[in-house]
């Protein structure tokens, strides 16, 4: 036994890419049967430093030691055989095997005789059962991936690390798309690991889950270390404080926008699967910040998305400035000064290997074909300017115009899409869960960003599962349930109570907003 009071020590390590140094001499101490916070703003350099303990970056100088003994670990397996694993906040499970075929990946138990190997079935579903059994998950092991849930895949990767005897877990974001049960069922666990003495290093921007759960909290910032606490010690205004460099006093920016005469009209909108939703009917004005809420599945965004064009309509009517309009496809939608940042930036926004000018102008190259045509070629130095202007504005931490968008970090990456649609100047913008995933600071600016829209007369529609920035943001709520509209609240009528129960009980809430 080593007589270390640390399971695992990262001790100056450095790395620099391109243009940008990631981590700057940064070190983490973490002790055994405890959970780690990690946390600073979208490229406080957080990923990165996971990435060089977990073996997909060497780090250019600095040490890793694992119960006071120095290592060296080039690649994932050698973290794996050193007791780390990491799972990573976009899960990539082998969707076409069995949920035991997924546990033992690389490590397939077999039988042999006579020179002919086969899977021993039996042994890998019997060890997949005693993992969670250990775990108190109710999965089939039989089960293909492909038919689970993200957050059940999730719990999969973690029965995943347990099963290779992990003794350091690496969790990065991992409720970020798990509902408040399943939030439970994941804290229970790491409890668990806890009390096995596995170190859980936990990554993530949601204070409040961070105070609730964590021993020690480090955080991070511009690359650097800005240092470690009891978590005890912390508050929510500490952190935050810590993590941006600055006070921030108020989490939301004063409203300065009053909205005006309505924009945009939805009446009836039906959709043709009876299970989404249903006769919903709203209005929206010109400057104002229209807010949507509800509970996972209450087909907030399969809403947006038929009015943007990409889902279809049953029935149903939609007026722009008192107009019919008859919405298809995007390209309608657009023509129509209408534009809409999707809930998942990486699956259905962001053009990973392409450059931020790429992916700044490719809505606008696409619609607009005469804006950068320069004789039979493209003209760069337009598209350069264009995607240089929202660089600027919003404030995008960038090496150059060149840079792969997928190497940005995710409040970044969501600033770019961002420019991208202000690009087309919209005059109606749909935001869905513009925040998720992204650090206080950044969470902040986009706030800013919406203001300033609002305050120009534009119509913002934000749909949010985070009820402060619901409340903090919205002059007005609408709440769906189920596919249907339950009901709109402003002004003193806003409260979680009340948003809850209307997200929760839409008949009879309806019956008695009549």
């Amino acid at each position: 036994m080593s007589n270390s009071e640390y399971i695992l020590e990262a001790v100056g390590l450095s790395k620099s890419f391109p243009g940008v140094k990631a981590l700057d001499k940064v070190s983490l101490r973490v002790r055994p049967g405890t959970v780690h916070a990690l946390m600073g703003e979208n490229g406080a350099g957080k990923s990165t430093l996971m990435k060089c303990i977990y073996g997909m970056y060497s780090p250019d100088e600095g040490t890793i030691s694992i119960d006071g003994k120095q290592v060296k670990i080039e690649n994932p397996r050698n973290a794996m055989d050193q007791g780390i694993a990491m799972i990573h906040q976009e899960l990539h499970p082998v969707r076409p095997q069995m949920v035991c075929e997924n546990i033992f990946l690389g490590r397939i138990p077999y039988k042999k005789a006579a020179g002919v190997r086969w899977v021993d079935t039996k042994t890998l579903i019997n060890e997949t059962k005693q993992i969670f059994d250990r775990l108190g998950l109710d999965i089939n092991p039989k089960q293909k991936v492909g038919e689970l849930s993200t957050s059940y895949c999730q719990l999969v990767e973690i029965a995943r690390a347990v099963s290779i005897g992990a003794r350091v877990i690496i969790m990065d974001e991992p409720t970020s798309s798990l509902t408040e049960t399943e939030t439970e069922i994941l804290f229970r666990i790491i409890g668990q690991l806890k009390s096995e003495n596995v170190a859980i290093i936990y990554i993530s921007h949601k204070i409040d889950e961070i105070l609730q759960i964590s021993d020690e909290i480090t955080v991070m910032r511009d690359g650097k270390l800005v240092g470690t606490w009891p978590a005890c010690e912390m508050t929510t205004d500490a952190i935050v404080s810590k993590m941006v460099g600055r006070e921030m006093n108020d989490r939301f920016p004063p409203k300065s926008h009053t909205p005006g005469e309505t924009i945009l009209e939805v009446e009836g909108l039906t959709s043709p699967n009876p299970h989404s939703f249903q006769d919903v009917s709203f209005r929206v004005r010109r400057g104002e910040i229209f807010g949507i809420g509800g509970l996972v599945g209450s087909q907030r965004s399969e809403l947006m998305e038929a009015i943007f064009g990409l889902r279809g309509v049953e029935k149903g009517t939609i007026r722009i400035n008192g107009e019919e309009v008859k919405i298809h496809e995007p390209s309608d939608a657009i023509s129509h000064g209408m534009a809409l940042l999707t809930e998942d930036r990486r699956k259905t926004g962001i053009l990973g290997p392409l450059s931020i000018t790429d992916n700044t102008c490719v809505v606008e190259q696409n619609l607009n074909k005469s804006r950068y045509k320069a004789g039979i070629f493209l003209d760069q130095k337009k598209r350069n300017e264009d995607a240089q202007k929202y660089v600027d504005r919003l404030s995008t931490k960038t090496p150059s115009l060149k840079t792969t968008i997928s190497t940005l970090s995710g409040g970044n990456q969501q600033k770019v899409l961002l420019g991208r649609w202000l690009l087309s100047e919209p005059d109606i913008l749909i935001l869905d869960e513009p925040t998720r995933g992204i650090d206080v600071g950044a969470k902040y600016e986009i706030y800013e960003l919406m203001e300033e829209l609002a305050r120009n007369g534009k119509c913002v529609i934000m749909i949010s599962s985070e009820m402060p920035e619901l409340m903090g943001m919205s002059d007005r709520i609408m709440v769906m349930c189920e596919g249907h509209k339950s009901g709109i609240l402003e002004g003193d009528e806003v409260s979680d109570e009340r948003i809850m129960l209307l997200a929760s009980t839409y008949e009879s809430v309806r019956e008695e907003v009549k």
